[in-house]
């Protein structure tokens, strides 16, 4: 039976949809130019990819095998339509920002690939935990991209903040040099592309270090046990 804890890490670490799965990478490196823009649409994602993952394990019983697909990607377009109507009432500006990559959120593989791999085979809570970590893995990732990207690239943070939190949040952009010439590679889809390959890196690292620590480990578990 899969534990809560194994999906939340999983979904945050072990099968993280941007830095292991390598999934839903042209919305992630083409929007990622700022704090924001990764952050908007890491949220829409996650609302996707919960909200199909609880629809498609409700219904998993009921539709059979040879129309599953269709049915799944029926689903995730609805809701991928009701994402993009809510952000175009009451987020127009930020909405007009994140353009075709809202409605290009029905082409993520990793959503369909959730809601077959996972939700199709699991209870609705399981499901609903592992589109949450799903979710705000991809999102998590989107937000470290778009913050490095936009302090090297432009100089400041959380710039646009109005387009999600309103006028009142103009003030939030932090400015950490008032005569920063910019770096443009940063900003350009090089730029994401080699953020993301050195955060994939990192990634790598850690899990190799964490697996040696693990495997030196054994040995004085062994001896102690024999003690």
């Amino acid at each position: 039976m899969t534990s809560t804890s194994q999906i939340l890490k999983d979904g945050f670490w072990n099968n993280n949809t941007a830095l292991v799965q390598l999934l839903g990478l042209c919305p992630l490196l083409a929007v990622t130019s700022t704090f924001i823009n990764g952050l908007g649409l890491g949220i829409a994602t996650t609302m996707v990819i919960i909200g199909s993952n609880v629809l498609v394990s409700l219904i998993r019983n009921l539709v059979s095998r040879e129309i599953r697909i269709p049915v799944f990607v029926l689903i995730i377009a609805s809701l991928v339509t009701a994402v993009e109507m809510s952000l175009n009432a009451w987020f127009h500006p930020l909405y007009k920002t994140l353009g075709i990559f809202i409605p290009l959120i029905v082409t993520n593989c990793a959503i369909i690939g959730r809601a077959e791999a996972f939700a199709s085979k699991h209870h609705v809570w399981h499901s609903f935990i592992d589109g949450l970590a799903m979710g705000l893995g991809f999102t998590i990732i989107l937000i470290i991209l778009g913050t490095l990207r936009e302090i090297i690239g432009m100089g400041t943070l959380f710039a646009n903040a109005h387009l999600m939190f309103g006028e009142t949040a103009r003030n939030l952009t932090i400015s950490f040099s008032d005569d920063y010439p910019g770096f443009l590679l940063a900003v350009l889809p090089p730029g994401a592309f080699i953020g993301l390959g050195l955060l994939i890196a990192l990634k790598n690292v850690i899990g190799r270090r964490q697996a040696q620590a693990v495997k030196n480990d054994v040995p004085v578990m062994v001896e102690t046990s024999k003690a």
